[in-house]
């Protein structure tokens, strides 16, 4: 952590100077890891102690249901569809709700980012523009009223400070169109994360919205490449079925993907290393086991810093420029 907290700080000098003239710069390795949907409050509390353990900071992308009750799911209208609609459900109860708000706002405390997946998790791949404003003004009210929609008292302080802060967003099922992009351009996301790319990439930023691609690594024995993302390990492993007596094996091909990409990158362009997960279980929990072991593995190293998005974002954004900070 300590390691962690002097990347950040000086992430902005380019470099140290000395009696004897400006030392060799060095590059930050970045390892960005995130989690789709974040639901199940299990699941949370396992991954804020991860995030303690390791001293990782993790970007949340929240589907804005799972703050709805059975009662109060018809405050959700999504587009083309009838109110309290939902591919992915919602919270089974009002306690429920209460505990993930909980979970929502000590994760923010605590560094990590809160950041859009929309509501209903719908794929938008055929929505308009104004389909998606309608999708994210959701999300925004949502977020920002969970409190006085399910009637659990005010607000947090910094509850609203939080639902601000939202920057980036990463469309369902990875589903994109540039009728999605104008949108987010125009309600002022400043990040996109749902695309892919055949190699670990630095942020693009087109037309004021930047795009940080989940990178495709090569994964198994054949090495072959896939999405950095426990759900697709979870359909090549096992066809999307559970098998939990071969949960070894996964998790351990999960772990040697993740690891081997990072020595690639660490030893070579220190391009940022980037996994997505759920807050599903898969395989008897192989991915989130490979996921703790590679975090305990790589985050305490010298120049690594494991952050959101949302401060990667930050940190390349400085007069360090757009191949990341160096010091």
């Amino acid at each position: 952590m300590l390691r962690l907290l002097l990347s950040l700080a000086l992430c902005c000098v380019p470099f140290a100077v000395s009696a004897s003239g400006p030392r060799q710069s060095v590059e930050i390795q970045y390892v960005l890891i995130s989690f789709d949907g974040a639901h199940d409050n299990q699941q949370w509390e396992r991954a804020l102690a991860m995030a303690e353990k390791s001293g990782a900071r993790f970007t949340f992308f929240l589907s804005c249901t799972f703050l709805l009750s059975p009662e109060t799911k018809d405050s959700y209208v999504p587009p083309h569809r009838s109110p309290g609609t939902s591919n992915v459900g919602f919270a089974k109860s009002r306690e429920e709700v209460a505990e993930r708000l909980d979970h929502i706002i000590t994760a923010y405390r605590r560094g990590n980012e809160i950041a859009g997946h929309g509501c209903g998790h719908f794929d938008g791949k055929d929505w308009s523009a104004a389909d998606w404003g309608e999708e994210f003004d959701s999300f925004a009210r949502i977020l920002r009223g969970a409190h006085a929609i399910n009637d659990l008292g005010p607000a947090p302080a910094d509850w609203a400070r939080m639902a601000d802060s939202v920057s980036g967003f990463r469309a369902p099922y990875l589903s994109t169109s540039h009728a999605l992009f104008s949108a987010e351009r125009a309600k002022g996301y400043r990040y996109d994360a749902s695309t892919v790319s055949r190699d670990p990439a630095r942020r693009e930023t087109r037309e004021g919205l930047a795009f940080m691609p989940l990178p495709m690594i090569p994964e198994g024995p054949a090495g072959r490449r896939i999405i950095a993302m426990d759900y697709n390990w979870y359909v090549r492993h096992s066809a999307g079925l559970e098998r939990r007596s071969q949960a070894a094996e996964f998790e351990e091909r999960a772990y040697s993907a993740l690891i081997s990409e990072f020595e690639r990158q660490y030893g070579g362009e220190r391009r940022p290393v980037q996994a997505g997960f759920h807050f599903t279980l898969m395989n008897g929990g192989a991915y989130w086991n490979a996921l703790e072991r590679f975090l305990a593995q790589v985050c305490d190293r010298d120049n690594v810093a494991c952050i959101p998005i949302a401060k990667y974002m930050a940190a390349t954004s400085s007069p360090c420029g757009e191949e990341g900070c160096r010091f």
